[in-house]
């Protein structure tokens, strides 16, 4: 099996270090991956994404083109790679932030006030952590399992408070019901 999975919004949102979380949970799983961050002016407020392809078997290439799973934290995002989701595909939006619904009929969305929830529960600038629980609920190819290697596997451990708070954001993705 293999999925491939875009994230994107803006420089600062937090894209890149929720595709290096699903990276080194599908590490952590013994799962060939690719993590394929985009660096550049958009790290400066503009649109950044990240790639992450996890898989039963050696990854090709890195690049995602045609994503099973797209998570969008901001319009820009949607309005940009919702057309290039695969038939089937499902796709994951901060709607805080987006005020639009997906308009494929043959995708599935999942709206999240990741945003919102953050602020409101005491995680601000985790509404990334937030969507990524989410899309840890409804896809399977990984499982809720484990998220506490993944997540000290990413954190830096100069911020060891940084654990627990990323730990309950997931936590409150995978607890959402839209």
């Amino acid at each position: 099996m293999t999925t491939e999975i875009l994230i994107a919004g803006f420089g600062g949102q937090g894209i890149l270090f929720a595709g290096k979380f699903l990276a080194n949970k599908g590490l952590l799983e013994g799962r060939h991956l690719s993590w394929l961050p985009s660096y550049g002016p958009e790290m400066r407020g503009g649109t950044a994404n990240c790639s992450v392809v996890l898989s039963d078997d050696p990854v090709g290439s890195p690049i995602v083109n045609t994503p099973d799973v797209l998570i969008v934290m901001n319009l820009p995002s949607l309005d940009k790679y919702e057309s290039a989701v695969v038939p089937g595909g499902k796709v994951f939006v901060d709607s805080t932030l987006i005020g639009r619904p997906v308009e494929r009929a043959d995708l599935t969305p999942f709206y999240v006030p990741a945003t919102r929830l953050a602020q409101e529960n005491g995680v601000p600038g985790l509404a990334n952590m937030i969507m990524v629980g989410k899309v840890l609920r409804e896809c399977d190819f990984t499982s809720f399992d484990g998220i506490e290697d993944a997540v000290r596997s990413v954190v830096s451990a100069k911020h060891p408070e940084m654990l627990d708070v990323n730990l309950k954001a997931l936590r409150l993705g995978y607890d959402y019901q839209d």
